[in-house]
């Protein structure tokens, strides 16, 4: 018998499934396939991905029900661009403002990824450790933000990075994976806790812009 799901769980595991590659960009999300998984009736899972489409993870039609978003460039690019204008922005407020507490977090989200990111370099798979992966991802970057003093702007960031990260974790691109990563993410620490918020912008875009679409000159194309 499946254990009954309470709503708010329902929303993470769907959550952390359309930002994990579970469902193929442009598949059906029919409520009456995954009711069984959860114990509650087709309806529940219903508004579950109704709140799931005004964060922009779901798409809803009349007549055609949900779907996931199709992996599509320029939308790629837009949530790149916009996520690193997010990104700096709330991380030179927190580096600002959070003191040795925020200086203190940050450093241990940051030995938490690398400590993954290096078991992936070592094993060269990433599967096997695809959801800590994703989790500490989330960790290091929400920290860099937390002591934003927006909640907008954090809120957002949010909703942008996991439809960026929807969009780059695909099978087809390593899961999102690059092993440039685990430096760039040092750099981001480093220039943070220099206080070097120029140095911080830059390590930030650094970090993102191979995300960004490239035009026929072979110029990054972008907002920034």
């Amino acid at each position: 018998m499946t254990k009954r799901v309470e709503t708010t769980d329902i929303y993470e595991d769907l959550r952390v499934k359309l930002t994990t590659a579970h469902f193929a960009p442009g598949a059906k999300l029919k409520p009456s396939d995954l009711q069984p998984l959860y114990g509650r009736s087709a309806n529940t899972v219903r508004e579950v991905l109704f709140r799931l489409s005004t964060v922009g993870l779901v798409l809803f039609e009349d007549q055609r029900g949900f779907r996931v978003p199709p992996s599509e460039p320029q939308k790629q690019n837009d949530l790149t661009s916009f996520r690193i204008t997010l990104e700096q922005e709330g991380a030179t407020q927190s580096m600002r403002n959070g003191g040795i507490e925020w200086e203190a977090r940050l450093t241990a989200a940051h030995h938490k990824l690398s400590h993954i990111e290096n078991r992936i370099g070592e094993a060269g798979d990433i599967a096997a450790v695809l959801f800590p992966w994703c989790a500490a991802e989330w960790e290091f970057h929400e920290t860099l933000v937390s002591a934003s003093d927006s909640p907008l702007l954090r809120s957002t960031f949010q909703s942008v990075y996991d439809q960026f990260r929807q969009q780059l974790v695909t099978n087809e691109r390593n899961y999102g994976y690059f092993p440039k990563n685990v430096a760039e993410h040092s750099r981001i620490v480093e220039c943070a806790l220099s206080g070097s918020a120029e140095g911080l912008r830059q390590a930030i875009y650094d970090h993102l812009s191979r995300n960004l679409l490239v035009n026929q000159a072979g110029v990054i194309s972008s907002a920034i």
